[in-house]
Formats: C-alpha cells, structure tokens, sequence
C-alpha cells in the first residue's frame, strides 16, 4: 500500500476508540472518510458531526459506490474486534480489496517519523496520553494516536507541526509489532488476552519481539521486573534508574518527587488521582527528558494535566458524593484503582459497580476479580459483557458474586442500579469496566447529583 496515493478511506468498525482516532486522522489530511459500526454511540455521533458518514447496518447497499470497487486510491481498515462473518467485510474481499488492520496502517502512518510508543496489558492509555499532553504543554509538539479520550484536548488523535508520534501499542492480536519505535514504554505485562495467546509466556514472549523492534540506538523504558531489556528501568522505588518517593496526598491530591540519575524534580503535583497514575507519570517524565524538554515544563505540564475520559474520572464531587468512573477491566487494574480510594477516602464507604468484560477473562481470573472486588464495602455486579465472545458454560457474574467475600453484594441490571443508587444516595460510587457500563453514567450522575 502506498499511503501517499489514498483518497479515501472505510472503516470496518469505526467506533472503536483506535479507529476512530484513524477516521479523524484521514479527514483532517482531507480525505474521503465513512465506516460502519454496529451501534451509534457518542463517538459515533461525533464522527459524524465532524463530517464522517457512519452506517450502522452490516448492508452492502449502503456502501456508497465510490468505496466499492478496488483502487490504489481506496483503503479498507478493519479492527479485529468485528465479527469474523461481518457481510461488509466479506464484500470488500470477494470484490478484490486488499483489507489493511488497524495497526498496520498505524505502523505505516509512523514508520518515517520518530515514534514514542507505549504498550502495556494496564497504563498505556494514561501515560501515552500524558506524554503527548507533557509534549504539547511545554511546546516540544507531537502527533497522538491514543487510546481513550483526552480531556485536556477532547480527543483520541492529537496533530502536531513536526515529525514525532506518539502511539498507543496494544498488544492485543499481537498489533504493536507493526511499528520501529524511537523510544518504547513497557508499563506492565501481566496475563492477558490469553484467548489470543494461550499462555502467559507466549504473551511475555510478544513484549519482547515489541521492544526488539525498537530502532537502533533508541530506548527503551520498562517498568521495573518485567523480564525484559531496557536501557531505562523505571519504578516507585529507590533502586530503578527512574524512580519517585516522597509520594503524598494533600486534598485529596497526588504530589511526589522524582529522581532520575543526577536529576531531580521535587514536589510535583499530578493533576490526576491515584498511586499508580504516579507510577505512569515516572514514565513519562522520563520520556520527556530524553526529549531534552525542561524539567519545570514537564512540572508545569503534570500539574496541568487533567486525565483521560473513563480513566478515574471524577463525574460528581460535592460535599455528599463523590462519584469516579474508570476503565479498569482486569485484575491488577481493579487493585490498582480500588486501592487509591481507598486511600484517597479512607473514611467513605465505598460501593463499587462492576461490570467483568469477556466470559474469558473473567474464567481465566475468577479468583484474582473475586479477590480485589472484595476490597469494596458494597457491591453492586452486573452481568458479563461479551463483546466479540460467546458464552462459556458455567462462567457468569453469579458464579464471580459467589467468590466475592464481603457481606453487601447483590447482582444487579442497570435499571436496578439506578434505583438502588436513587435509594441508598452513597457516599462514594465508582463505575468499573470496559463494556457498555458508561451507557448508565450520565444517568448516575443526574441522580447522584441531586443527592441530599
């Protein structure tokens, strides 16, 4: 494919966060772009508010004609995450279109610029997103293609003046190793994806062909004991090359220090909550001062930086609620997430609303989900999201709710939650997981709003 010759470009799931970034890529360059995705969403809307046609029927007929036939001009992108027996996608192949994922024109897209690209099973959205926020702040510039909504910018794709890029890697499908990083970021490597994988070595296994593909004399910057080889081992402890201490919570906000061979930055302030986004930010600090950017802008950027939408985003905060909504669909990430509530509100009751993503990963960590779920003083259990899945004979969220050992916790539909929440008015509500459960937000937020 040369990339230089497109005119237009379909998209075979364009709602997902990723292609989406990609649709906003192409019709700023000033394509021709439309896709197709199951359901409208916000983000759909959006696409097409923008000027992105968007068809929600898995119709041939509604392809429009100057898309269908093969071209050096048309690009077809698909993500994984469609259905294998999707008509459209069946349509483009039998026609002759030569059907590019996601990640292969991303690795395209990057390949003649120089490419921070950050992987990880948890943190890769926050800390790629907080180093193309540290880049824009301090006027260094870059590019973004990120995996989740930026709130300091209120987008996935980022576009910068020069030649740097910073990418979301995601190891899912195996779709980072399309790309030659200048500088990578590991941020951790825990058991994942094993529908794809199998095992958790063969997933250990493609985090390092990942980092091997880092060009020569770049870097590489891994979170401390992964098994891997990096240049530039980071973690919240003193014996890493980068590391922070001094970590604090001062009303309700993070502050740390950081301390990088000779370098340190003292009392910095993290414009987002939680101990492990000060982990993300040791990272990108890091990142920033390979660039050569200045220590106070890095200080300036982190204070200014103000998250990314679904990661422990605060909805409502009054004097009566605290209510935060976070992405967290895996075990660790749920530890990391319900450990800084509670130490952010050691005081509060804490009721968490979960929602576990995939029949798979839910078998594959039954225990670990039922071990940290126990960390709430209510739970409120909604049933599996199966996205591209099937369900699996004997894994449900009843089975999960068994395990779960606290008294208070109930298996609830969201129309229940609402009720429940209406009822109950808690002090401190959190929303957790990667499905549809952000469809019940806005209405959690009107009724907790209005909480006496």
């Amino acid at each position: 494919m040369n990339i230089d010759k497109i005119k237009r470009v379909f998209l075979l799931g364009i709602g997902g966060i990723g292609m989406s970034g990609l649709a906003r890529y192409f019709s700023r360059m000033g394509f021709e772009v439309a896709g197709y995705d199951r359901t409208s969403t916000d983000l759909t809307n959006k696409l097409e508010k923008e000027g992105i046609q968007v068809i929600y029927q898995d119709e041939v007929d509604l392809i429009a004609e100057t898309f269908q036939l093969p071209s050096d001009e048309t690009l077809i992108i698909y993500t994984p995450a469609v259905p294998k027996n999707l008509l459209l996608k069946s349509f483009f192949i039998e026609q002759g279109h030569e059907i590019y994922k996601r990640s292969e024109v991303l690795g395209l897209i990057s390949e003649n610029r120089f490419t921070i690209a950050v992987a990880g099973t948890h943190g890769k959205t926050t800390t790629s997103t907080m180093i193309a926020h540290i880049l824009k702040h301090s006027g260094h510039d870059c590019s973004a293609f990120l995996g989740g909504i930026s709130t300091n910018y209120q987008s996935n794709v980022l576009f910068g003046a020069n030649n740097i890029v910073v990418v979301e890697a995601d190891e899912f499908d195996r779709s980072f190793l399309t790309l030659h990083p200048n500088i990578a970021v590991v941020t951790s490597a825990d058991a994942d994806h094993l529908d794809i994988y199998g095992d958790a070595d063969e997933l250990l296994k493609t985090f390092d062909l990942f980092l091997k593909r880092v060009v020569p004399n770049g870097k590489r910057i891994v979170k401390k004991g992964l098994p891997f080889a990096s240049e530039i081992a980071y973690a919240m402890e003193r014996n890493s090359d980068a590391y922070s201490e001094n970590v604090r919570i001062e009303n309700s906000e993070f502050y740390f220090d950081y301390h990088f061979k000779d370098l340190s930055i003292l009392n910095i302030h993290l414009g987002i909550p939680g101990i492990h986004n000060v982990e993300n930010a040791v990272a990108a600090i890091t990142v920033g001062l390979l660039l050569n950017i200045p220590a106070e802008k890095i200080k300036d950027a982190l204070s200014a930086f103000t998250g990314v939408r679904r990661r422990f985003e605060y909805i409502v905060k009054t004097d009566q609620t605290i209510y935060i909504d976070d992405y967290a669909h895996h075990p660790e990430e749920l530890r990391a997430f319900l450990t800084s509530m509670k130490k952010l509100y050691p005081l509060k009751q804490l009721t968490v609303i979960f929602q576990p993503h995939l029949f798979s990963r839910t078998r594959d960590f039954m225990e670990g989900f039922a071990q940290v779920l126990g960390l709430a003083d209510e739970l409120l259990l909604m049933d599996i999201y199966p996205a591209r899945e099937e369900a699996i004979p004997g894994v449900s969220s009843s089975s999960l709710l068994d395990k779960v050992q606290i008294k208070n916790k109930r298996l609830v539909s969201p129309e229940q939650i609402l009720e429940i929440v209406k009822e109950e008015k808690p002090e401190l509500v959190v929303t957790v997981g990667a499905g549809d459960i952000d469809k019940i937000v806005k209405h959690l937020k009107e009724v907790l709003s209005y909480a006496k």
